[in-house]
């Protein structure tokens, strides 16, 4: 790994510079950062999930590990108690730790370990990935908000990555998650995650074994941009499958709902056909989300560990 590399994981603690925020918050001396998050590894939930795409569940789920905390801030995020909140539910950890829940998942049957909001804690990450090679792959599931210098700093780490690319608009990204950089940022992270896998790879089981997955969540008034962004994503990345999803359900609790009416309702069956025919018009691969997964009913339970 290269000097400059090293650096940026031990910014942690010397003013934080892991995600693009670069808020420099010394998280080791007690700070916490854009991402309400301290020096410690904190995870909501361990457990077997079976809601993830076909090649990343299977038959046995997939070994989802959730962190607290994120550097995005969606105002729309279906997973605010344990992004948002200064005092998330959770456990802390130890790389050794998180390595030892690691194959705990492994040992009930996890096809993969998925590493659900990681960015944030990547230097931690990092180390217990390092503290005993895995014999399933990893997933890392990200908001696609990432700097390229971290992503390699995972390089051999990781076997696929499974970004969101969310916007292509500028202003919509400003408005929604205080991130007027998304577009290139992501789309940037995303050229970085193929160079290192490349295009998705399967067994004979059907179950992905290393690649890209781009992940796409359609918003409710804005068909616009989920249509610029699969254009975008089909002149840059043909050859990556592309996951629709349907499933956005506006939070319980939504103050931000005056500001963005159009984001207290779910979205229609005329948006999801408008997207979805956009993409096999474009001829890119992947899956399209059924509308029957809106609802509350489908959002993880982030008091569950299962190891």
């Amino acid at each position: 790994m290269e000097k400059e590399e090293l650096g940026l994981l031990a910014g942690m603690g010397e003013g934080c510079r892991v995600c693009p925020r670069q808020c420099g918050a010394k998280r080791e001396n007690g700070e916490t950062g854009f991402c309400k998050s301290g020096a410690t590894l904190r995870i909501a939930r361990a457990a077997l999930h079976l809601w993830e795409e076909p090649p990343i569940s299977g038959k046995n789920g997939s070994g989802a590990v959730f962190f607290t905390g994120c550097s995005l801030g969606c105002v729309y995020c279906q997973n605010r108690e344990i992004s948002k909140s200064k005092a998330p539910p959770g456990k802390e950890l130890s790389p050794a730790e998180l390595s030892d829940v690691f194959f705990d998942l492994i040992g009930q049957g996890a096809h993969n370990i998925n590493l659900v909001t990681p960015t944030h804690f990547l230097p931690l990450v990092r180390e217990a990935l390092l503290y005993r090679p895995l014999p399933v792959p990893v997933v890392y599931n990200t908001s696609g908000y990432e700097t390229v210098d971290s992503l390699r700093a995972l390089e051999g780490l990781v076997d696929i990555f499974l970004p969101d690319l969310k916007y292509a608009e500028a202003e919509l990204a400003a408005a929604l998650s205080q991130a007027p950089d998304y577009p290139e940022t992501a789309f940037a992270a995303v050229r970085e995650m193929v160079r290192q896998t490349g295009a998705p790879v399967y067994g004979e089981d059907g179950m992905m074994k290393r690649g890209v997955l781009i992940r796409h969540l359609i918003l409710p008034g804005h068909t616009g941009n989920s249509i610029a962004v699969l254009e975008r994503i089909a002149g840059e990345f043909p050859e990556i499958p592309v996951s629709l999803m349907a499933q956005y359900t506006p939070p319980e609790e939504f103050p931000e709902g005056e500001r963005f009416p159009e984001l207290t309702r779910t979205i229609t069956a005329r948006e999801l056909k408008k997207v979805e025919d956009k993409l096999f018009q474009l001829g890119l691969d992947g899956f399209v989300q059924s509308r029957k997964s809106q609802g509350s009913k489908y959002l993880p339970d982030f008091h569950q560990f299962s190891c």
